[in-house]
């Protein structure tokens, strides 16, 4: 089990180390099999709970499904949005702090639906209470101050999507 769980942590630190440094050369092929043995070797029993779920390729298929929705759609509607804000004569926005409640179960998830959240332009989560399962969130135009109704703006799309690769 250890070895699998090292196995993870290497493959995408490996993977994230090629695609930052731009090259495939044998100096960074190699530096890059160094760092994510030693990486996978230190963090993996902090990282990794269950190894079985990153091989499942239906979890992949979501996580491919959610990247595209979220850069071409989520992403693309948000900017033009803040966009139209910024460039409008009256400036309309209505900011305000909303308690946004999620029905997620691991750390993963809520964290990859609070980042989600955060680089959607217009939205920060400022801080997530993870007794009473909310995260408390800035938008820039309030249209709600319900947390269900919020939830249902900010948050519902993303955790549909992230609930199937990590949860």
């Amino acid at each position: 089990m250890k070895a699998l769980n090292c196995l993870v942590v290497f493959i995408l630190v490996f993977t994230i180390y090629i695609v930052f440094s731009g090259s495939i050369s044998i100096y960074d092929v190699l530096t890059g099999i160094v760092v994510g043995i030693v990486i996978g070797s230190l963090f993996s029993t902090f990282t990794v709970k269950n190894p079985g779920k990153v091989f499942n390729p239906v979890r992949w298929f979501w996580l491919i499904k959610y990247a595209i929705y979220y850069f071409f759609i989520a992403e693309v509607k948000a900017h033009l949005d803040v966009m139209y804000r910024i460039l409008h004569p009256k400036t309309p926005v209505k900011p305000a702090v909303v308690k946004v409640p999620y029905d997620l179960a691991t750390d993963y998830a809520i964290t990859a639906v609070a980042n989600s959240i955060t680089n959607t332009p217009g939205t920060v989560v400022i801080d997530i209470d993870t007794d009473n399962k909310v995260y408390y969130v800035h938008w820039i135009y309030a249209k709600t101050l319900k947390p269900v109704e919020a939830q249902r703006e900010i948050s519902l799309v993303f955790e549909k999507h992230v609930r199937k690769i990590f949860d």
